[in-house]
C-alpha cells in the first residue's frame, strides 16, 4: 500500500541534517581554499627562494637567504623571513577581505592583519584567514549604517576615514586579542602533530583525510590546518611532511590502475585517461566517482595514504611549500633537496598498496567494478554541489562548460542570487535584470535577488548567471560554480521563463509548493513592496524644480535618417552631445561597446551606450530616442527604436528598469509604434523622468 508524500522515513531527518552539515563544511572549506589558492604562486616563489638561497640551500646567499652579516656587521634580512612573515599572510588577508567586500574589504582586512602579524612570533596564516574576512564583513555592516545618508561631496572623506579608523582599531584588536588566541591554537595544533609524529601515529590521519577528500571536505582540513602548520614547520626545518598528507597522488593512482586491470565496461575504458589527469594534472577529484561506485575502495585509499605517510616519516622527507595542484610535477618541484628519495618512494608505495587493496576488492566483487560510472559521477557532483567538467567528460555526460551552463539549471542548492553580466555592467545587463526581476517577483520569490554586473567584476558566489551568447566564454571561467544561461534577446527571451521555473523547482519549500521567499500579505503583486521595487530600479533621481529631465521632446527624433547600426549610434550619440550631456569621446566609446557585444535588446529596440572607461565623458544623465520607419539592420536584427543612454552615478539603472518595463509590454510597444509625434512618445517614455 502506498504511503503519503508527507511520510518521513526513520532516520531521514538525521540524514538531512548530516547532508546540511557536510554542505556547511564544504562551503567553509571552499571559502578557505578561495583565500589560499589564488596565492599559491606566492607560496611557490617563497619555496623556491628558500630552496636556493638559505644557508642549507642549493646556492646559499646571505643577502637573499637571510643569514650572515654585511660588511658593517648588520645581519642580513633577506627575502625568506619577510615573505613568510608579512607578504604571504597579508596576501591571504587581502584576498579573504576582497571575497567578502571587494577591494575595500581587502584593504581593511590587510591592515587589521598587521596587528595579528606583529602580535605573534610565528607566521600568522590562520590569523590572516580570520582577520581578513571578519574585518571586511564588519566594515560592510558599518558602511550600511550610513549608506545613502552622507551629504554630497563628503562621500570620499567619510569612506576613507571610516576605513582607516576602523581598520586601525581592528589592528589593535588583532595585536592584543586575536594574535595571542591564534598563537595558543597554533601551538596546540603543532603539539598534537608532534605527538602523532613522535609516536608513529601520523599515518592514522589517513583514516580522516582520505574519506574527507571523496566527500569534498578536504579543503577545510588542508587549507585551514595543514597548510598553515606546514608553512610554519617549513620555516623552521626547511620542509614539512604536512604538505603531503593530502596531496600525495599515490592512493588515487593505485585505485585507477586497479580499474585498468580488473575493472570492466566504462569504468575500465575510462580509467587510463583518468589516471593521466589525476597523476600529471593533479585533479584528484577525477577518481572520486570510481570510489563512490564501489565504496569499499575507500579502504584502498586509506591504506595507500597511510603507507605513503609512513614512508615519509621513515625517510624524514617533506616539501618546502604546498603542492597545488596535487600533480606529481608540483610535488617534485616543491620537494626539499634531501627528500627526493623519500618523497618518490612515498608516492610509489602509496600507489602499490592502494593498487593491491583495490585489486582484491574488485576481484572479490561480483561485478568487478562494472557499476554505473555515470550515476557515481552524478553522486559525486551532488556532494560537491556543482558540475565536474573533468569527471563528466570521461563518462560522456554533459559536464563541459556549455552543458554546465546551458542545461544544468535544475542542479544545485536553492537559488538566492542571479546576476546579469555584460561587458560594462551598465546598459544591457541592467535592462535584462529588470525584466527577469519582475518575472521572479511575480512568481513570489522575494528572497531571490537579481542584479547586474560587468563580466570583469563577476565573483563565484552567484547561483545563476545570465549573459549574452557572445560573452559566455568570458563569463564561464569567472563563475565555475554557477549555471550560465545565454540569451540573444534581453527583452523577451524565452530563457527567462526557464529560469523562473528552475527557481521554482530549486526553491520550493517541501510538498506545499509555496515559494521559499513568498510572504503572505505582502503589498503589491506577488508581495512586491514599494521599497523593494525602488531598490531594484537603482538610485532614485533627484526631484524638484532644478532636476533636469533625462528625456525631453528635443531629443526625440521620429524619423531617423541612419541606414546602418553605426550611423544610428552616431545619430543617437549626437543628440546626447548636442544636449551637453556627454562629450564626443563618449560617442566613440558607444561604437567601441557595440564592437564588443551587440546592444540589441529585442522587440525592435537597441540601447547603444558607452564603456566603463568612458564614464568620465558623461556630464549628466540623459536619453535620446530615435525612431526608424525603415528598420535598421542591427547585426542581423531589425531595429525600429534606438535609445542612446548616458547615466551618471548609476542613475541609468533606474532609467533602464523603466525602459525595460515599457518594451517588455507588447501593448506599450504597439502604442509607441502607433505614435505620430514626439509628444506622444514622450508621454509613453516620460516615466524615465520620474
Amino acid at each position: 500500500m502506498a504511503t503519503t508524500a508527507t511520510t518521513t522515513e526513520p532516520g531521514a531527518g538525521g540524514s538531512s541534517r548530516g547532508t546540511a552539515a557536510r554542505a556547511h563544511v564544504q562551503r567553509f572549506g571552499t571559502f578557505l581554499s578561495g583565500m589560499i589558492m589564488p596565492n599559491i604562486g606566492a607560496f611557490i616563489a617563497w619555496g623556491l627562494i628558500t630552496a636556493f638561497f638559505i644557508e642549507a640551500g642549493f646556492t646559499p646567499y646571505g643577502p637573499l637567504g637571510g643569514f650572515g652579516t654585511d660588511a658593517e656587521g648588520a645581519p642580513h634580512t633577506g627575502l625568506v623571513g619577510p615573505m613568510i612573515t608579512y607578504l604571504l599572510p597579508l596576501l591571504i588577508a587581502y584576498t579573504g577581505g576582497r571575497m567578502v567586500y571587494d577591494v575595500r574589504g581587502g584593504v581593511v582586512g590587510a591592515i587589521a592583519t598587521m596587528g595579528v602579524i606583529v602580535g605573534a612570533d610565528i607566521p600568522m596564516f590562520i590569523g590572516a584567514m580570520l582577520m581578513g574576512p571578519a574585518t571586511a564583513w564588519l566594515m560592510k555592516r558599518i558602511d550600511a549604517i550610513w549608506d545613502g545618508k552622507i551629504k554630497p561631496g563628503f562621500e570620499m572623506l567619510v569612506n576613507n576615514f571610516s576605513a582607516g579608523i576602523f581598520a586601525g582599531i581592528m589592528a589593535i584588536v588583532g595585536f592584543f586579542v586575536i594574535g595571542p588566541a591564534v598563537l595558543v591554537f597554533s601551538n596546540a595544533a603543532a603539539a598534537a602533530v608532534e605527538f602523532l609524529v613522535d609516536r608513529g601515529l601520523l599515518p592514522l590521519t589517513s583514516i580522516l583525510i582520505e574519506p574527507a577528500k571523496v566527500l569534498f571536505l578536504n579543503n577545510a582540513i588542508n587549507h585551514g590546518i595543514l597548510t598553515p602548520l606546514g608553512t610554519a614547520q617549513a620555516l623552521e626545518q626547511g620542509k614539512s611532511i604536512l604538505f603531503l598528507l593530502e596531496a600525495n597522488p599515490g592512493p588515487g593512482l593505485g585505485i585507477l590502475l586497479a580499474y585498468m586491470v580488473f575493472g570492466r565496461g566504462t569504468a575500465r575504458a575510462s580509467a587510463p585517461g583518468a589516471a593521466l589527469i589525476h597523476f600529471f594534472g593533479g585533479i584528484h577529484e577525477i577518481y572520486f566517482p570510481y570510489v563512490l561506485m564501489k565504496p569499499a575502495l575507500i579502504l584502498a585509499a586509506i591504506a595507500g595514504g597511510a603507507t605513503g605517510i609512513f614512508t615519509l616519516t621513515i625517510f624524514d622527507a617533506g616539501l618546502r611549500a604546498p603542492a597545488a595542484p596535487g600533480s606529481i610535477i608540483a610535488v617534485l618541484a616543491q620537494t626539499a633537496s634531501d627528500s627526493y628519495v623519500g618523497v618518490v618512494l612515498a608516492v610509489v608505495a602509496a600507489t602499490a598498496v592502494s593498487f593491491l587493496v583495490a585489486s582484491v576488492i574488485l576481484k572479490a566483487s561480483g561485478d568487478k567494478g562494472e557499476g554505473d560510472l555515470t550515476e557515481a559521477t552524478a553522486r559525486m557532483e551532488g556532494m560537491k554541489g556543482r558540475k565536474s567538467s573533468v569527471s563528466s567528460s570521461l563518462v560522456g555526460t554533459s559536464g563541459g562548460a556549455d552543458a554546465a551552463g546551458e542545461h544544468d539549471l535544475d542542479a544545485g542548492e536553492p537559488v538566492r542570487r542571479i546576476v546579469f553580466a555584460c561587458d560594462a555592467g551598465m546598459g544591457s545587463s541592467a535592462m535584462g535584470a529588470s525584466v527577469l526581476r519582475n518575472k521572479v517577483r511575480s512568481a513570489g520569490f522575494e528572497d531571490v535577488t537579481v542584479t547586474n554586473a560587468a563580466i570583469a567584476n563577476l565573483t563565484d558566489d552567484f547561483d545563476i548567471v545570465v549573459t549574452h551568447q557572445d560573452l559566455a566564454t568570458r563569463a564561464r571561467p569567472k563563475v565555475p560554480s554557477a549555471s550560465v544561461v545565454t540569451v540573444d534577446n534581453f527583452m523577451g527571451s524565452p530563457r527567462y521563463d526557464e529560469i523562473v521555473e528552475a527557481v521554482r523547482r530549486r526553491n520550493v519549500d517541501g510538498a506545499d509548493g509555496a515559494p521559499a521567499g513568498a510572504t503572505a500579505g505582502a503589498a503589491g503583486p506577488a508581495g512586491t513592496t514599494t521599497a523593494a521595487a525602488a531598490r531594484a530600479d537603482g538610485p532614485a533621481r533627484e526631484t524638484g524644480a532644478e532636476a533636469e529631465p533625462v528625456l525631453t521632446r528635443e531629443r526625440i527624433v521620429m524619423d531617423g535618417g541612419a541606414r546602418s547600426a553605426a550611423q544610428a549610434i552616431d545619430e543617437a550619440g549626437g543628440l546626447l552631445v548636442a544636449a551637453g550631456a556627454v562629450d564626443d569621446a563618449y560617442v566613440a566609446s558607444m561604437h567601441e561597446r557595440e564592437e564588443s557585444v551587440s546592444t540589441f535588446m529585442g522587440n525592435g529596440l537597441a540601447i547603444p551606450h558607452g564603456t566603463n572607461d568612458a564614464k568620465d565623458s558623461i556630464l549628466r544623465s540623459a536619453l535620446s530616442v530615435v525612431r526608424y520607419t525603415e528598420p535598421v539592420d542591427w547585426n542581423g536584427k531589425p531595429v525600429t527604436w534606438v535609445i542612446g543612454i548616458a547615466g551618471k552615478d548609476k542613475e541609468h539603472l533606474g532609467m533602464l528598469a523603466k525602459i525595460a518595463r515599457i518594451f517588455s509590454s507588447k501593448e506599450q510597444v504597439a502604442r509607441l509604434n502607433e505614435a505620430r509625434t514626439a509628444d506622444e512618445v514622450l508621454e509613453i517614455l516620460g516615466k524615465v523622468n520620474s
